[in-house]
């Protein structure tokens, strides 16, 4: 059951807020100076104050002491200020300095109630979201002593479930695969599970199999003797050879052909591979980091994948999130890609948190870099990111716009119990879209 402290120097006003709070399922304390007051505040969940003390007193000087006092023991704590005699622009001033409200003596008991319970209810949400970023922070505390992150961002759960998976999973000999859309950062976390490994003090080779003819990716691979085909002049090695006691990373491995798929089974199943043109057995000890965008399962399904290589590469799966799933990282990746080198306006933070990224990472990568250039060394503002125009809000009655949020609210008297149910959402619902759009 919640709990509304109440401190006013008038018993009657005290017991008659216990009586009308008790009604309504919550408890209440009362103290009748601002000393008592003091002592009960670690026990409330809310306060509501008046603003004189003394018998004619009408200054609002002490309820304005109080305050302060509640707000440097209490920083989170809403407060509710009565006012009678005070003047109207001091209980305003405490409000622009952190009061939640302030209503004046008389008060209408169904506005003060409702005002009470939404924030309640808005402390008992906003307490539910200090507590999910200390569990976060503690997460992030625990991964940097078992992770190297070398400055990775990770703050959304996303990110952070990933690196709570990936670090047993770098310290063994598994082979893993990481997927996940096209600039999510795959290679970024292979090359995580290679510094976190046994094998950091040997070569980390990287070999995109998209980006090569399907010809060359085999003596990419494997390398190749002199004259195995046209423009081979002279002998080279190839990846698996270079990666030799170190980390292998595949990216876009769906589209490695089948005559490299077996060769490469081979190395994982044996050791042993085969230079182009050549008959010489040699030996690899490679780990091996693969990635890629593609259905790998339908890949297999049309026979252009092979079923056993995919359960040799998979040894265990790492699925990097799409950044439109990882909000909380989007922030922190803008400022580690601005390096010092610029700023963002509040309309620019709030306009990079609305795009969906369709290109992840690399795409809020560049769009940082352009931004810098057009800001010319002003605060980047939402133009300057070229992102398109804003999405358009829904309107519809699940989804309700911001004017439309406003409006109701205001009809409501601020009852967002009755604001929930016209639009058909829980009350948790509603104060998430509040907070979405700053009301």
């Amino acid at each position: 059951m919640p709990t509304v402290l109440v401190i006013d120097d008038n018993p009657d006003v005290c017991e008659a807020l216990q009586l009308m709070l008790s009604l309504h399922d919550i408890a209440a304390l009362t103290a009748t100076t601002p000393q008592q007051g003091l002592q009960l505040l670690p026990r409330a969940d809310l306060v509501i104050q008046d603003m004189n003390f003394s018998a004619d007193t009408t200054s609002g000087d002490e309820g304005a002491q109080l305050f302060a006092q509640i707000r440097a023991r209490a920083p989170d704590l809403p407060v509710i200020l009565l006012t009678a005699w005070t003047r109207l622009e001091r209980a305003v001033e405490l409000v622009k300095a952190g009061a939640a409200d302030y209503l004046a003596k008389p008060w209408d008991d169904a506005k003060l109630l409702a005002t009470v319970q939404n924030l309640l209810e808005l402390g008992e949400a906003q307490g539910r979201l200090r507590e999910q970023a200390r569990q976060q922070r503690q997460r992030r505390e625990r991964l940097q002593q078992q992770l190297q992150l070398d400055g990775l961002v990770a703050e959304s759960p996303a990110m952070l479930a990933l690196l709570e998976l990936a670090a047993p999973v770098a310290r063994s000999a598994l082979p893993v695969l990481v997927t996940g859309p096209n600039g999510s950062g795959k290679e970024r976390i292979a090359q995580l599970l290679h510094a976190n490994s046994n094998r950091a003090g040997k070569p980390l080779v990287a070999l995109n199999c998209g980006a090569l003819p399907g010809e060359l990716i085999e003596a990419e691979l494997f390398g190749a003797e002199a004259g195995a085909y046209t423009g081979a002049q002279r002998a080279r090695i190839g990846h698996v050879e270079s990666a030799h006691g170190g980390t292998l990373f595949l990216d876009e491995i769906g589209n490695l052909p089948l005559s490299g798929q077996a060769k490469l089974l081979r190395v994982l199943e044996t050791g042993e591979f085969q230079r182009l043109g050549s008959a010489k057995l040699q030996r690899a000890d490679v780990r091996l980091v693969s990635a890629t965008n593609a259905d790998l399962p339908a890949l297999i399904r049309t026979g252009q994948f092979r079923e056993d290589l995919f359960y040799r590469l998979n040894g265990i799966e790492l699925r990097l999130a799409p950044l439109a799933e990882r909000l909380d990282d989007i922030e922190p990746l803008a400022e580690q890609f601005l390096a010092g080198r610029g700023t963002l306006s509040s309309g620019a933070r709030e306009r990079l948190r609305q795009h969906a990224w369709p290109g992840n990472v690399r795409e809020l990568r560049h769009a940082i870099e352009r931004a810098l250039l057009l800001a010319q060394g002003q605060p980047i503002q939402p133009e300057h990111l070229a992102l398109g125009p804003a999405p358009i809000e829904p309107r519809n009655l699940d989804e309700p716009s911001r004017a439309t949020l406003q409006a109701a609210l205001q009809a409501a008297g601020g009852n967002v119990s009755r604001v929930a149910a016209q639009f058909g959402l829980s009350r948790q619902a509603v104060y998430r879209r509040m907070q979405h759009h700053g009301l």
